[in-house]
C-alpha cells in the first residue's frame, strides 16, 4: 500500500477539477483504498482529489520569489543600456516605434482597401442580368452601367463583408479576446457543472429508490393498522388482519373541512407579529434564513380556542368518533401538500435543494424532499409544519381520549392511567414549543428536504400514532394503583431530565462555543471550526438526547398495562427510528469530521445505551 504524502489538517494548494488553477485547500481525511484525499476549500466546499493534484505551498512561494528574484537584474540590466552613448533616449525609441506602427497600420489600411475594391470588381452584377434598384426593374445596358444609387454606394453587399471579414489583414486582437472569453466561459460552465455533480445525493438512505417507494404505500398502511386494531375488544397480534371498514365510510367532507380550519387556524396563528425573530444557521451559500418563534404562544391561543369550544359545550369526542377519517384526510392533505412541493422544487436554484433529497429520482426525492427550505415569501412551510399542526394536535386529540373515555364509561374523573398518559405528552409538547429555537439546529431543518417523509411525519404521524396509548386506554381502560403510578411519573422525569439537560448543552454549544457558562465543557476540536463535547452529557453516551426519548417513551406506554404488545408499539417504532438516526449521524459526522470524530468514539465508545449499545 503506497505512503501517504499529505497528513490530516495539513494546508495544501489542490487543483480545481476541470482546470489547472489551484487553490488552498486543507486535507480532512484519506481513504486507503480509492487512495483520494478529501480535502476542504476555503468557501467550504469539499472534493476528493489524487496526489497528483495536490502540491505543497512552499513550491508555489520558491517560483514566486524566483520570478521576483529575477526581475531586479533586468531591470537594472535594462538601465545600464538605456546609459549607453551609442543608445538613442527612451522616448526617441517609444516615438519611432509608434510612427513604425502607424506605418504599418497605413499599409494594411490600404492592402485592405485594395482588397475590398477587387471584391467589388469579383462580384459586380453583371450587366446582362435584371436587377431592382429603388423598388423598379431595369433591363437595359445603359442603366445598368449608369444608375449607381446611394444605397450601393454606402451600404455594402453582404457578400462582400463576408469575403473582407475573410480575408481581414488586421490584428486579431479582438478575435483573441473572444477567444479568452469563449476559453474563461467554457472554464466557469466546467466549474459549475462539477459543482453540480458534486451536490448530487450520491449515498441513498431508506432502501433507495425501491425503499422509499414502497414506504409511501408502507407508512399511510401501518397507521390505518394500528388504529383499527386500537377500535378490537381483543387488539392482539393473532386477530390480524382486523376488520376493514367500507371504503364509503373513511372519506367524509365535513371531517376533511375541519381539518382544514385547523391547519389555517394555526396558520394564522403563525403569522401573527408576537415573539422574537431569530436566524437560522447558515445555509450552503452563506445566507441566513430568518424565523418568527412564537409557537407558545400559537398554543396558548389554541387553548383558549378549545377552552371557548367547551364552554359553549361543543363536544370534543367528535374527534375520537371520527378518529380514522381525520386520519385520512391528514393523509390526503399530506399527499397533496408532497406534490405540491416536489413540483415548486424543480424550479428552486441548485444551492436551495437538500443535500440529502438531491438524487435526481423521482421516487426517492419525493419521498425525502427536494428543497431544502421551501417558503411562500416569509412563510417558512417545513418549519411552520414541524412544531404547530400536528404537535399542538396531538394534544388535543389526547384531550378528546380523555373526554370520550369519560363519556363511553360513565366517569365523573378520567382514569389515572389517561391522566399520566396526558401529563406526560403535554409536558414534552410544551417544552418542544417552548423551545421551538432550539429545533433549528436539527437535522430536519438543516439537512433533510421537505417532502412526504416529513409532511405525512408532521401532519399524520405525529398527531396519531402518538396518541395511540391515549386511543388504546379508550376502548382498553387498565387500572394502576398510586405507588405504580409514582414509579412510572420518576420514570418519566429521569428520561425528562436527560433529553432536556443534552439538548441544552448541545445547543447552547452550537450557539456559542466561547460563552463563560459553558467553560466546563471540554471539546475536540475539528478542520471545520467546530469542536465535539467529550464532557457533560455528551462525554457519557455519543446520543443522550435519543437515551432520554426511549426512557420517556416507555414511561408513556406503562400506563396502559401488560394485557397486550400494541401500547407498546411507540417504543419499539422509537428505538428503531432512534438507532437508524444515530447510524445516519455516525455516518455524516464521520464524513464531516475525519479523524477527530475517530478520537471522539474513542473517547465516548457508546452510543446510546451506556455498557450496552
Amino acid at each position: 500500500m503506497p505512503n501517504r504524502r499529505f497528513a490530516d489538517g495539513e494546508v495544501v494548494m489542490g487543483r480545481w477539477p476541470g482546470s489547472v488553477l489551484y487553490y488552498e485547500v486543507q486535507v480532512t481525511s484519506y481513504d486507503d483504498v480509492s487512495h483520494l484525499y478529501t480535502v476542504k476549500y476555503k468557501d467550504g466546499t469539499e472534493l476528493e482529489l489524487k496526489e497528483s493534484d495536490i502540491r505543497l505551498q512552499s513550491s508555489f512561494k520558491h517560483r514566486k520569489s524566483q520570478s521576483s528574484s529575477s526581475s531586479p537584474s533586468r531591470r537594472s540590466s535594462s538601465r545600464s543600456r538605456s546609459r549607453s552613448p551609442g543608445r538613442p533616449a527612451k522616448g526617441r525609441r517609444r516615438s519611432s516605434s509608434q510612427s513604425r506602427e502607424r506605418k504599418d497600420d497605413k499599409k494594411k489600411t490600404t492592402q485592405e482597401s485594395s482588397i475590398a475594391l477587387l471584391v467589388l470588381v469579383l462580384f459586380k452584377p453583371s450587366e446582362n442580368n435584371t436587377r431592382r434598384y429603388n423598388g423598379e426593374p431595369e433591363s437595359t445596358e445603359r442603366n445598368d452601367t449608369s444608375r449607381v444609387t446611394l444605397e450601393q454606394k454606402l451600404k455594402p453587399d453582404l457578400e462582400t463583408e463576408r469575403v473582407l471579414e475573410q480575408y481581414s489583414l488586421r490584428p486579431r486582437k479582438e478575435e483573441k479576446k473572444k477567444e479568452e472569453i469563449y476559453s474563461e466561459k467554457k472554464i466557469f460552465e466546467t466549474i459549475k457543472t462539477i459543482e453540480k455533480a458534486s451536490s448530487k445525493t450520491k449515498e441513498l438512505e431508506f432502501g433507495g429508490r425501491i425503499g422509499t417507494f414502497v414506504l409511501i404505500f408502507f407508512l399511510p398502511a401501518t397507521v390505518f393498522y394500528l388504529l383499527l386494531m386500537c377500535k378490537q375488544d381483543d387488539p392482539s397480534l393473532m386477530n390480524f388482519p382486523p376488520p376493514l371498514p367500507a371504503l364509503e365510510s373513511l372519506w367524509e367532507a365535513r371531517v376533511f373541512g375541519v381539518f382544514l380550519l385547523w391547519f389555517f387556524l394555526q396558520a394564522l396563528f403563525y403569522l401573527l407579529p408576537v415573539g422574537k425573530v431569530v436566524e437560522g444557521l447558515p445555509l450552503s451559500n452563506g445566507r441566513k434564513l430568518h424565523y418568527r418563534i412564537n409557537g407558545f404562544y400559537a398554543f396558548v391561543l389554541t387553548a383558549a380556542a378549545i377552552g371557548a369550544l367547551l364552554y359553549f359545550e361543543f363536544e370534543l369526542h367528535y374527534l375520537y368518533d371520527h378518529f380514522m377519517q381525520f386520519a385520512v384526510s391528514a393523509a390526503a392533505f399530506s399527499m397533496a401538500l408532497s406534490i405540491y412541493l416536489y413540483i415548486r422544487s424543480l424550479k428552486a436554484p441548485e444551492e436551495e435543494l437538500a443535500p440529502g433529497g438531491n438524487s435526481g429520482y423521482f421516487v426517492y426525492d419525493f419521498f425525502t424532499g427536494h428543497e431544502l427550505n421551501p417558503r411562500i415569501g416569509s412563510f417558512d412551510l417545513k418549519y411552520f409544519c414541524e412544531l404547530r399542526p400536528g404537535l399542538i394536535g396531538w394534544v388535543v386529540i389526547n384531550l378528546a381520549m380523555l373526554l370520550a373515555e369519560m363519556k363511553i364509561h360513565n366517569q365523573s374523573m378520567p382514569s389515572l392511567s389517561m391522566i399520566l398518559v396526558n401529563s406526560f405528552q403535554l409536558l414534552y409538547v410544551v417544552d418542544a414549543l417552548w423551545n421551538e429555537e432550539a429545533i433549528l439546529t436539527t437535522m430536519d431543518i438543516t439537512h433533510d428536504g421537505f417532502g412526504f417523509m416529513l409532511a405525512f411525519g408532521d401532519l399524520v404521524w405525529v398527531p396519531f400514532v402518538y396518541s395511540l396509548q391515549a386511543f388504546y386506554l379508550v376502548g382498553h381502560p387498565t387500572a394502576i394503583s398510586w405507588p405504580v403510578a409514582a414509579a412510572i411519573t420518576i420514570l418519566n422525569c429521569i428520561g425528562y431530565y436527560v433529553f432536556r439537560s443534552a439538548n441544552s448543552q448541545k445547543n447552547s454549544f452550537r450557539r456559542n462555543p466561547a460563552d463563560p457558562k459553558l467553560a466546563y465543557l471540554k471539546f475536540i476540536p475539528t478542520a471545520t471550526g467546530k469542536g465535539l463535547l467529550v464532557t457533560g452529557w455528551w462525554g457519557f453516551v455519543r446520543h443522550p438526547n435519543y437515551l432520554g426519548d426511549i426512557i420517556m417513551a416507555l414511561a408513556w406506554s406503562l400506563p396502559c398495562g401488560f394485557n397486550h404488545i400494541l401500547p407498546y408499539f411507540y417504543v419499539i417504532y422509537f428505538i428503531c427510528l432512534l438507532v437508524h438516526r444515530e447510524a445516519r449521524d455516525e455516518h455524516h459526522c464521520k464524513q464531516k469530521y475525519g479523524l477527530a470524530w475517530e478520537r471522539y468514539c474513542q473517547r465516548v465508545p457508546y452510543r446510546i445505551f451506556p455498557y450496552i449499545y
